[in-house]
């Protein structure tokens, strides 16, 4: 059995703790593991083998999290087009009698004793050809989430969120299941049920694949991945198909979707306060408080409180689905802060903005042992970088130098150079950049280690 694991979500309901460059599943929230490591560890229990589906981003920070890479596979889609396309792509890459178990990166299972008796009753099933989807047993009357509706195994009807009244009816009918979004079929089954109710996604995600680039993982081009049309795999094919069976599963789980989820997950003190080294509480209760610094509350309940280098938000409990409607207004507004913190992960190390003025930004720049920036060039800013620890190989031109602690370097507006660490210890140095636009999109790569080279 194979664990297709689909890393694509943004997490915008867990702003801003979580980023379109850092998104959810890869925030550690959980004992210094993110749920993305979580899925992991647990679905190798059950598996033989993993295939992760992401964009470029968040491959980087799969491979940084991956404790081991065998027997993992990875497909890079360029663009989104939602859940069938994508598992369509890596169905394609497998047997057809391949069994696969597809999981969100970003959800939380506690009962993992329970989660194999439903795993086993699942695999059971597809072996039959069956489409298996695994409905979560309700605990409260729930209306950020799809339901369906069976009886016994069989699946009737799929429901969108309710509102309050109709999930409550839901809950008395108890014949209604929390829809999981995880599934579990033969590739070739899966396949068959798309090429007939959705053709065109199959026929173009076929030509996608046929064409992608597959070296160390499978990669889909731009233009083929746009091609194929957009929709979920719940529209696409298990609201139309005659082969869906759902499994009742009882296993502790939460799609940790809105800050609230989160709140249920997390440690408290005796207050019902979420565990947090530095927060004074003065006659305050069942809050959640995230946050870097020392943290003081007086009279409050019912809050949460998130607190970032780079933003704040406060908001009741109860309300926190609200959140990504913030993150729709950030979008309106042009800001990165929907997209990035002001520390960003890149596949050879970090950077930490400083300071971000117009005509200059200051960076913290950390290189990982063996690892390099790409060839490249600047059209709008000129850029010194001083070495704090480490020896960094710098190349300027035809020129290649090293820097070392308390030494530094000029790259002047439009050279081509690049920054390397062939050292045992990172590189850490700080980028002062001058010029009349700093903006990250002011860069032409034109060699790079890990396949980002500009078409331009």
């Amino acid at each position: 059995m194979t664990n297709i694991i689909l890393c694509g979500g943004s997490g915008t309901r867990l702003w801003p703790i979580s980023r379109t460059l850092m998104p959810k599943q890869f925030i550690k929230l959980f004992n210094d593991k993110s749920l993305f490591q979580l899925t992991v560890e647990r679905n190798k229990k059950f598996c033989d083998s993993v295939f992760v589906v992401s964009n470029a981003e968040q491959y980087f920070l799969a491979i940084d999290q991956l404790k081991s890479l065998s027997n993992t596979s990875f497909l890079l889609e360029p663009i989104g087009r939602n859940t069938a396309p994508a598992i369509a792509l890596a169905c394609f890459a497998m047997d057809a009698k391949e069994i696969v178990l597809v999981t969100p990166s970003d959800h939380l299972i506690k009962d993992e004793s329970s989660y194999q008796k439903v795993l086993a009753q699942a695999k059971t099933e597809a072996e039959k050809g069956n489409l298996v989807t695994f409905g979560i047993t309700p605990k409260y009357p729930e209306t950020g989430f799809g339901y369906i509706e069976a009886e016994g195994i069989n699946v009737l009807s799929f429901k969108e969120k309710p509102d309050e009244k109709t999930a409550q009816e839901y809950i008395k009918a108890k014949n209604y299941y929390w829809n999981s979004g995880i599934f579990c079929f033969q590739a070739g089954s899966f396949l068959k049920e798309l090429k007939l109710y959705s053709p065109e996604i199959y026929k173009m995600a076929k030509i996608a694949f046929d064409n992608a680039v597959k070296d160390d993982m499978i990669r889909i081009s731009y233009d083929d991945m746009q091609a194929i049309p957009e929709d979920s795999i719940d529209y696409a094919v298990m609201e139309k198909s005659k082969k869906v069976r759902v499994i009742p599963s009882d296993i502790n789980w939460s799609d940790v979707g809105s800050f609230d989820a989160l709140y249920d997950e997390l440690p408290k003190d005796c207050n019902g306060n979420t565990q947090h080294n530095q927060h004074i509480a003065i006659d305050s209760k069942n809050n959640l408080i995230s946050s870097q610094k020392q943290v003081a509350t007086i009279d409050i309940e019912d809050l949460i409180i998130i607190d970032s280098e780079d933003a704040l938000l406060i908001s009741k409990k109860g309300s926190s689905q609200k959140v990504k409607r913030v993150v729709s207004e950030l979008k309106k507004l042009d800001s990165n802060l929907a997209n990035i913190h002001v520390t960003a992960h890149r596949p050879w190390g970090t950077y930490t903005v400083l300071e971000d003025t117009p005509g200059y930004k200051i960076k913290r720049i950390v290189v990982n042992t063996g690892k390099r920036l790409s060839l490249q060039k600047h059209f709008h800013r000129n850029e010194h970088w001083i070495v704090v620890s480490g020896t960094a190989t710098v190349t300027v031109g035809d020129e290649v130098k090293l820097i070392r602690p308390n030494e530094s370097t000029y790259i002047k507006m439009g050279e081509i150079h690049r920054l390397s660490n062939e050292g045992k210890i990172p590189v850490v140095l700080i980028e002062a950049q001058v010029g009349e636009y700093t903006g990250e999109d002011d860069i032409i790569r034109l060699e790079d280690d890990f396949k980002r080279v500009d078409k331009k």
